[in-house]
């Protein structure tokens, strides 16, 4: 009986404390608690405003009344009723004599007197209706006659590895993609142009030399027929294999400084041509191509390092791990040029960071991050040495991607690789452009 007196006591004095103790607390106010962000908010209004460039319209229409009597009604709207605000247009003007810019108040509405001791704002460029803003794109190596970018389109060759795409459509996608950014655009459109080409012969008197030559085949590449299929220079009589065409690819990349661009999947892996393989099959139903494997990309190495031919039939692709992830770099630029790739992808013919060293090999561009001992994507340049004078010649660009190509990767690399700026209009320019600044503050402060 005493125990169960003692917990009552102990009850009744800590339920009397616990009533005592909230009684004299202070509790912070709602808006403390949950405050509103106010420049947030004045932001998210301006674009709102803006959406049907309406507020544009009344920027540089400060004295119609009636369409600024409907902004304040707008203004109204969209702020919720504790909200106060000031909104107050600005005229752009040139630069003063210490490069300053100068900023003279137009017009200004409000919905009180003063903004109480608590507010935050945000502004907004709007521009004028009858302005068109243009962009326009630095053409690579322009100031140096130019450099030609190749893309082929072989009607006479399959591709493999693209799965959702055909060759036809990857071609017209990286045609609009990075045509602006070159002097010149050739479509190789068969296999004799592409040995034309190999053997130093232009297509319409465009510059051969350090051109880019994107292979849209996937895991193929296609291959001429004649000379370049010839035994002894594209065709491997001692190991009935065509990885000696590809070896030719390579020394013709270093010979003309080419940057030889694979889009997806284990570069070089098969050859392609359905004139001379028309009972040939890569394994998989797709004829008029022939598997050559790991040999062909080896192959090219040798070629590009201008190595001896040795057959090598060793994979040295590899999948490091589920997910890679873009490169600081190549998500900067995707701003930049407005191209917008998954930030993730999978991979399973990553290249070794070995090469770099057995075929003189440097990473100019990392498209992904590396992982481990193994680079996903990255743009790759051969160096040598002359006389004790290093540069770059020759390279290509490697995307080991799983199976479905991303256009807008191999663009972005490229594009990183090189670097052209693109030339924009400028909002500052007298009279195109004007200044809305937002003010919001809360009804009583704080």
């Amino acid at each position: 009986m005493m125990r169960t007196v003692e917990v009552l006591i102990v009850i009744i004095l800590i339920t009397g404390t616990f009533i005592t103790s909230s009684y004299f607390a202070v509790l912070p106010w709602p808006r403390q608690v949950s405050p509103v962000n106010l420049r947030r908010l004045a932001l998210t209004t301006l674009q709102i405003l803006d959406s049907n460039y309406d507020l544009s319209r009344a920027a540089f229409d400060v004295s119609n009344e009636s369409l600024w009597a409907c902004l304040h009604v707008a203004l109204s709207a969209s702020l919720p009723p504790n909200v106060l605000y000031n909104l107050t247009i600005y005229e752009v003007d040139n630069y003063d004599q210490t490069g300053v810019t100068l900023y003279n108040s137009l017009k200004s509405i409000s919905n009180a007197e003063n903004l109480g001791v608590t507010s935050d704002v945000s502004s907004s460029l709007v521009a004028s209706s009858n302005v068109t803003f243009s962009v326009t794109p630095e053409k690579i190596g322009e100031r140096s006659d130019g450099v030609t970018l190749y893309i082929l389109n072989c009607s006479d060759a399959n591709s493999w590895w693209t799965t959702g795409y055909t060759s036809g459509s990857l071609v017209s996608d990286l045609y609009k993609l990075l045509s602006p950014f070159f002097v010149t655009t050739v479509f190789v459109q068969n296999t004799t142009q592409l040995g034309q080409l190999l053997n130093g012969t232009t297509l319409s008197g465009e510059k051969l030399q350090n051109a880019v030559v994107i292979n849209p085949f996937g895991e193929a590449v296609p291959i001429p027929g004649g000379y370049y299929s010839s035994v002894g220079v594209g065709y491997d009589p001692l190991q009935s294999s065509y990885a000696l065409y590809c070896y030719t690819l390579g020394q013709k990349v270093l010979q003309y400084n080419w940057t030889w661009v694979s889009i997806v999947g284990y570069p070089l892996y098969y050859v392609g041509n359905t004139a001379k393989f028309p009972n040939e099959q890569n394994g998989w139903g797709i004829y008029g191509m022939k598997q050559v494997g790991p040999a062909a990309f080896n192959a090219f190495l040798q070629g590009l390092d201008n190595q001896t031919y040795t057959f090598s039939s060793n994979s040295i692709t590899g999948s490091p791990t589920d997910v890679m992830y873009l490169s600081s770099q190549t998500i900067d630029n995707c701003n930049y040029y407005g191209i917008y790739p998954a930030p993730y992808q999978t991979a399973n013919r990553a290249l070794p960071t070995s090469i770099l060293s057995t075929y003189h090999l440097n990473v100019t561009t990392k498209i992904f991050d590396t992982i481990g001992n193994w680079n996903p994507g990255a743009v790759y340049r051969h160096e040598v040495t002359v006389n004790g004078t290093k540069f770059f010649q020759g390279g290509f660009l490697a995307l080991g991607l799983t199976r479905t190509p991303d256009i807008r990767l191999t663009a972005l690399g490229l594009l990183s690789d090189y670097k052209p700026r693109k030339y924009a209009a400028d909002y500052t320019d007298y009279g195109t452009s004007r200044l809305v600044v937002l003010q919001l503050g809360l009804v009583g402060g704080v």
